[in-house]
């Protein structure tokens, strides 16, 4: 079962991220902002996926990116932005930074599942 981390300080984000991801045949855990998601990481070991909002207090989202990025255990981790930046600016930067796909806020059930299929998670 594909194992994936919700990181969004929107409560009503993750359970709709998290119910989605249950519907796909996902295993589904959450973090309110990057630093519980260190922490969760740490604590719990790695997940196949993180999803991961862009504005967030404590530690955004680019900054998780960069933070996992750093550590090699991670490195066969897939990141997914889901995000409301939607300039091609903030996509480049999260591309670079590490993130392996990007999905802009409003998305649809079919989005997140092709974009699963494409990172190889499910």
């Amino acid at each position: 079962m594909t194992r994936v981390l919700i990181i969004d300080d929107s409560r009503v984000m993750r359970a709709i991220e998290g119910r989605i991801l249950r519907e796909l045949g996902c295993e589904t855990f959450e973090a309110g902002n990057g630093r519980e998601a260190l922490e969760f990481l740490k604590n719990q070991g790695k997940t196949d996926l993180a999803i991961v909002d862009w504005n967030m207090p404590e530690m955004d989202g680019l900054e998780f990116v960069r933070a996992v990025r750093a550590e090699h255990v991670y490195d066969d981790m897939q990141i997914m932005m889901v995000t409301t930046e939607n300039g091609l600016d903030h996509v480049t930067d999260a591309l670079k930074a590490g993130a392996n796909e990007y999905v802009m806020k409003p998305f649809a059930k079919d989005v997140i599942r092709k974009k699963l299929q494409i990172l190889g998670v499910t």
